[in-house]
């Protein structure tokens, strides 16, 4: 008999005479005529109620079917008297994989501390059954948004010679041996220093300059030991690259995106997004909401500093113009001042990478970022700089071989155009609609400073 999954069990609008599921156990409670089994399958955040009466086919393994245990049951699905609308009273059932006795997660609360101790199981958990889930239903959501919109995906190099954001902080690639004294990267095997990248905007600058509208949407290193719960040595970036596109509209793309994607989640029905707002965070529906339905503020960051300076507010790090804006400015303009979402724009350009295009005043940049409540900064993009004579200075500036940038150079030079584009962090992302504090909860595997485990 074919498996149906729990999702679509639990979906159907009738019965059925017979019909097969297969998953691990939850719980099992027994009497003495019949057990209960809780089997989830991964589908969906609900389990499925099966009866199993004394004497079924495979009930002399009942005992062996405790808490992880993997079975298959067959039998009929009949409305259920509780809370759910159907359960299964099995026909047979098979016990497929027992569980060892030390098997870790037993049915109880587990702290987010231990469960990453335990990466490759804590999966089963309701809490990270649902954030993955919900890591799928945001990644579908995002190349709709921007296939609907005649956006181009491009993959972009995971390792590459140039650094994009010019900070350094980069995992070198080599085939040369570590131990020796002096490095000859002409014996290295890309005969140059490589590493893994840190950005694909790059790249996707060139393929916009050619397809008007492209975005990114893969895996970044950065080498930096930092072990904030904001911090990931490996983690995904959404970067979109338009051609005759200035700041403005760059700001229209960014705050439709995040709209569409508030939309999706609190649209979903399956059970996930509701057990966030029950068990993760009680002002997260608010919050999504806010942000599908409210206009986003558009304030320079001059003016940002000025509302900052004339607050009242005691801040940890005090506001000045050429400050890099921490989070707790950031969430005193969503959360306390404007009460919405908000973008800063025009940002001093000591403080921002080179690509970025210089404003008429020369001190300003026309940089932007998207400030969402509860969480700070959430995207960051730009105009980038279209003039092949700023842009060679830019980068002289920043201390930077000018050889390494030829390509990136040789698009100011054969058919320039106005570009622009953002990068939004998948994970941030993901933080940000289930209300998890820690990205280290929203990775599949978490690579931080000096953890690196399967």
């Amino acid at each position: 008999m074919e498996r149906t999954l729990v999702k679509h069990v639990l979906a159907r609008e009738g019965g059925a005479d017979s019909i097969c599921v297969e998953g691990w156990v939850r719980t099992r409670r027994d009497s003495r005529q019949f057990s209960f089994l809780e089997v989830n399958d991964g589908s969906c955040l609900a389990s499925l109620q099966v009866i199993v009466d004394a004497g079924t086919p495979g009930s002399e393994d009942l005992s062996r079917m405790g808490t992880g245990a993997s079975v298959r049951v067959e039998g009929e699905l009949v409305e259920s008297p509780g809370k759910q609308k159907w359960e299964m009273r099995a026909a047979r059932v098979q016990l497929i994989g027992a569980v060892a006795e030390d098997y870790p997660l037993q049915k109880k609360r587990h702290s987010p501390e231990f469960l990453r101790t335990v990466a490759h199981l804590r999966p089963r958990t309701n809490l990270y059954g649902a954030i993955f889930r919900t890591r799928s239903r945001v990644a579908a959501a995002v190349h709709r948004f921007f296939m609907e919109r005649d956006f181009v995906w491009v993959h972009t190099p995971i390792i590459t010679a140039s650094d994009c954001e010019g900070a350094g902080e980069m995992f070198r690639v080599t085939t040369l041996d570590p131990l020796a004294v002096s490095e000859d990267y002409e014996k290295d095997f890309f005969g140059k220093p490589a590493s893994l990248t840190v950005s694909g905007q790059l790249e996707g600058e060139a393929f916009a300059c050619a397809l008007s509208r492209i975005y990114t949407f893969g895996p970044t290193f950065r080498a930096e030991n930092s072990n904030t719960p904001r911090h990931a040595a490996e983690f995904w970036m959404i970067e979109p690259e338009m051609a005759f596109c200035d700041l403005a509209g760059d700001m229209d793309i960014a705050e439709s995106f995040l709209k569409y994607i508030a939309t999706d989640v609190l649209n979903d029905t399956g059970g996930d997004f509701d057990f966030f707002c029950r068990f993760v965070d009680p002002g997260l529906r608010e919050r999504l909401e806010t942000v599908r339905d409210c206009p986003f503020v558009r304030c320079s960051y001059t003016e940002a500093v000025e509302l900052l300076e004339k607050s009242g507010q005691t801040f940890e790090y005090p506001p000045h113009w050429g400050m890099d804006m921490q989070t707790e400015h950031e969430r005193f303009l969503t959360e306390k001042h404007f009460r919405a979402p908000v973008i800063v724009y025009d940002y001093p350009a000591e403080i921002k990478p080179f690509y970025m295009r210089k404003n008429d005043d020369g001190r300003t940049v026309t940089a932007m970022d998207v400030l969402a409540p509860g969480v700070g900064e959430l995207m960051g993009g730009s105009q980038r700089e279209e003039r092949a004579d700023v842009l060679r200075d830019n980068i002289r500036r920043a201390n930077m071989k000018e050889e390494d940038y030829a390509h990136y150079l040789d698009l100011r030079r054969f058919g320039s155009v106005p570009h622009a584009g953002f990068g939004v962090g998948f994970e941030r992302l993901i933080m940000f609609v289930t209300g998890m504090q820690n990205i280290r909860d929203v990775l599949p595997y978490p690579r931080t400073p000096r953890n690196c485990e399967s």
